[in-house]
């Protein structure tokens, strides 16, 4: 029980981590974008989930570098031609100070 230990995957810096949690919401969003009702959605984001959690224990820094590589370019290949922007509030208290 004590003697086999379980090879887990490097502890990677928190830049990395917020550069993935980055990317994944991005694949999120920018698929949003292309589906209306949220039930088609939904499948398309439990893909998205499934293809980052297959890569999830790479280990190798040059094979992850070029997995990240491949689906940055995959994102901006897939990119919408007309997103969903959500309005900013632009009216206010102070733009309506005489």
């Amino acid at each position: 029980m004590f003697g086999t230990t379980a090879r887990q995957a490097p502890k990677f810096s928190e830049l990395h981590t917020k550069y993935v949690k980055d990317l994944y919401r991005s694949f999120l969003r920018n698929s949003l974008n292309w589906h209306i009702r949220r039930d088609v959605w939904r499948q398309d984001a439990m893909r998205i989930r499934a293809e980052f959690e297959d890569n999830r224990n790479v280990q190798n820094p040059r094979l992850l570098a070029s997995i990240l590589k491949e689906a940055e370019k995959k994102l901006m290949s897939w990119q919408h031609p007309d997103p969903y922007k959500h309005e900013e509030k632009t009216e206010s208290l102070k733009d309506q100070r005489v």
